[in-house]
């Protein structure tokens, strides 16, 4: 199916209450098994973990602006800031904000 790039912190704190980092982590997986796609989820920082499919940066918006020209087509982005949406143009084929995620995992 997608690469579904998810913009960790901005994604768990759309919806009150906020959800944890790993909650984040153990639903977006279970989400995107179920569903058949990859994901990659883009945190501010160190990720609650080490694992492949979890990346940490000193700014996550940067991280998956600079990402967004190397990923193969097809991608979605989740992210409910509109400036980080601006800066990826339309390179993601979907995007989804980040409440509507959260209720969706």
């Amino acid at each position: 199916m997608a690469l579904v790039v998810v913009d960790a912190e901005n994604t768990r704190r759309s919806q009150w209450p906020n959800v944890s980092r790993e909650e984040l982590v153990r639903r977006a997986r279970a989400w995107a098994e179920h569903e058949g796609h990859e994901l990659l989820v883009v945190f501010d920082g160190v990720p609650p973990e080490d694992a492949p499919d979890l990346v940490g940066s000193n700014n996550a918006d940067d991280a998956i602006v600079e990402l967004a020209p190397q990923l193969a087509s097809p991608w979605w982005l989740v992210t409910s800031d509109r400036g980080l949406r601006e800066r990826v143009g339309d390179r993601p084929e979907r995007v989804i904000g980040g409440g509507s995620f959260v209720r969706t995992i």
